[in-house]
């Protein structure tokens, strides 16, 4: 299966769910204002979107990598294939292509490491709140049986 097609059928997918009103499971979206505590427009993001995300970038920079430019078009452009001049500038290119390129990779990487990162903080933090939530409950909670009610 090639790219373009995978790609096509993830496209698909993420617009049937759209469609159908399911929230996207794997990103960070904007949500209605009726399903968040903010203002419409308030960033909602979960765990699993979270990783969701960081998995994607790790995902581009593997495709990234994949892709990575081809050793031997750089060098049919050298002497004595070509000018002098042409070879030059076609391996200063090649150069600037190649460093572009790892930087790219890097930065795809570095990204999805800081948000593998933040997501798992988010998770600390998620259960820090719900254990906090637990304890208030269980100290300053009373019973009330049902026939009391």
């Amino acid at each position: 299966m090639t790219f373009d097609v995978e790609w096509a059928e993830h496209k698909a997918v993420a617009r049937a769910g759209e469609q159908a009103g399911e929230p996207p499971a794997v990103r960070l979206d904007h949500v209605a204002p009726d399903t968040c505590a903010g203002p419409a427009g308030t960033l909602v993001a979960g765990s699993s979107s979270i990783n969701g995300n960081a998995n994607l970038l790790i995902e581009i920079a593997a495709l990234l990598h994949e892709g990575r430019p081809d050793g031997d078009a750089g060098t049919m452009a050298r002497a004595p294939r070509a000018h002098t001049e042409v070879a030059a500038q076609a391996l200063r290119f090649a150069a600037f292509a190649d460093d572009q390129f790892k930087d790219t990779v890097a930065l795809f990487a570095g990204l999805a490491t800081r948000l593998k990162t933040t997501g798992t903080a988010f998770a600390r933090v998620d259960d820090d709140t719900a254990r906090a939530f637990l304890a208030g409950l269980l100290s300053s909670g009373q019973y009330v049986p049902p026939e009391c009610k």
